[in-house]
């Protein structure tokens, strides 16, 4: 069996094998099993397609293999990867066994995990497939357990953010399914795979001009793209931990993802001709989502309009349309998902212990909690781009980028999408001044318990990959970017 398949295969071996287990120990033994196996796999993938990369440095998907599943329209299972959907794969394997760590005392343990390991079935599933109706499913696939995780074993106001989410995101879905159909008979309803139809089809500028604001809008949403991101503060606000972690950490990046392997690839003249018109939505999520996250009180809505800033700033470099900026969005949705995951994680474990995420009512914990509040600084210097971290190669590759196409209408969106850097430090500052300095606000949080070792090994984990990625940036960058190859020459000839 090609390895890619075994992403799929692991995780619904962990799910037979959950419904086995009558007690809590086992549940942990398998989750963490299936959790170490991903992990393995990657290392195994990374090691496998860096030798294949050097067997063919001209071949644009590696691993290729294709199973029919219904050859009158032709629809197949192909898998397949590059240097984009690798890291991609070892972003997701990092924050899936770094959250099982986190959910360690989940309520109807056996029944979350069930729907966890489903949703990690569509991530993993979306990123190593490059056939389009193959991708659409695995999306669909990841989708679905969202509102059950967060109806169920959400917080707060759950069964409202679980199902504004669910009806956003299928809303996007719908979007997304127009702009695929559209695409298939566009291309000449001989084929579904992503690279046959860039290959080998010239989609009609006409056809283009709709279905590109149709697909990236699809995709957009899931990327919480302005003013369609609305759902996304809500849910990670009520999501439990481990779910919070992977929403923001890899599911929003099925957005920033499909936007550039489908949108900007299949369709480059459109992108030329339009993109300017989300290029003005981008600049928009980037600085208002950090200055709503400036005025929250709230810690999970701090990080989720953070996350609508940081996550905008991937599809502001993907519109950049040039290899530099968009080598730099790849690197952030790492970046992202790697640090936006450690903040949930640690969140979560404060608000396990003071049951409160108003800054308001904390104070001090510094001295309380240690190891918590260390690992939250570091996520806090991480998001605001402190150079050692990998929030700073990302962000410095993408405004590097974005500074190479000229024009005013470039320039001056780059120094506003600039301008979040400096907003960023205000409420990443703000928040770690106000509850993990200062006097103690409450006399009952004296004593509170710090991390335990499952904690601790979420928190190590995430953190040991940003400082990775911060001191060894050219590594990672040098695999994407020359994976973008194919896509920017599509776009240089898209000008011819």
């Amino acid at each position: 069996m090609n390895i890619l398949g075994l992403f799929v295969v692991v995780p619904v071996l962990m799910i037979l094998f959950l419904f086995l287990c009558k007690d809590i120990k086992s549940i942990r033994a398998v989750m963490v099993t299936g959790a170490t196996a991903l992990l393995a796999l990657t290392a195994v993938l990374v090691v496998t397609f860096l030798r294949e990369r050097a067997a063919n440095p001209d071949a644009e998907m590696l691993l290729v293999q294709s199973w029919t599943w219904y050859a009158p329209l032709n629809i197949t299972m192909t898998l397949g990867v590059d240097g984009i959907s690798v890291m991609m794969i070892a972003l997701s394997s990092i924050i899936v066994f770094t959250g099982v760590f986190s959910s360690w005392n989940m309520d109807m343990a056996k029944e979350f995990f069930l729907w966890y390991c489903l949703l990690t079935i569509g991530v993993f599933g979306f990123f190593i497939t490059i056939d389009l109706f193959s991708m659409f499913m695995f999306y669909e696939v990841a989708l679905i357990p969202m509102y059950l995780l967060i109806g169920l074993w959400g917080t707060g106001k759950k069964e409202y953010s679980a199902m504004k989410l669910t009806l956003m995101l299928m809303g996007g879905s719908a979007f997304l399914m127009i702009g695929i159909i559209g695409i298939f008979f566009a291309s000449g309803a001989t084929t579904f795979n992503i690279v046959d139809i860039a290959n080998s089809v010239r989609i009609p500028i006409e056809h283009q001009r709709w279905i590109f604001p149709v697909t990236f809008l699809g995709f957009g949403v899931l990327g919480a793209l302005f003013p369609f991101h609305t759902w996304s503060p809500d849910g990670h606000a009520s999501a439990p931990t481990s779910v919070s972690m992977l929403h923001a950490g890899v599911l929003m990046k099925l957005g920033g993802y499909g936007c550039f392997r489908v949108a900007i690839y299949l369709m480059p003249e459109a992108a030329h001709e339009l993109g300017w018109i989300f290029l003005i939505l981008t600049g928009i999520s980037v600085v208002y989502g950090a200055f709503s996250a400036v005025v929250q009180t709230d810690l999970k809505y701090i990080n989720a309009y953070s996350s609508v800033s940081h996550c905008g700033l991937v599809l502001f470099a993907i519109l950049m349309l040039n290899q530099t900026a968009m080598t730099g969005a790849v690197m952030q949705m790492l970046s992202h998902g790697l640090m936006t995951a450690l903040f949930f994680s640690l969140i979560g474990l404060i608000y396990g212990r003071t049951h409160t995420r108003d800054i308001r009512e904390m104070g001090g914990l510094m001295k309380i909690m240690p190891f918590a509040s260390v690992c939250y600084v570091i996520a806090g210097l991480a998001s605001l781009g402190l150079p050692g971290l990998s929030g700073f190669v990302a962000e410095m590759t993408i405004f590097v980028g974005a500074f190479q196409n000229k024009g005013v209408f470039y320039t001056v969106f780059t120094i506003i999408a600039c301008c979040s850097i400096v907003i960023t430090a205000v409420y990443i500052l703000r928040t770690i001044g106000k509850f993990l300095y200062g006097p103690i606000q409450d006399s009952h949080h004296i004593g509170l318990p710090d991390a335990a070792w499952y904690e601790k090994v979420s928190a190590v984990g995430l953190i040991v990959a940003i400082a990775f990625m911060g001191f060894y940036p050219f590594g990672i960058s040098h695999i994407i970017s020359d994976s973008l190859v194919p896509i920017i020459n599509k776009l240089g000839a898209a000008l011819v």
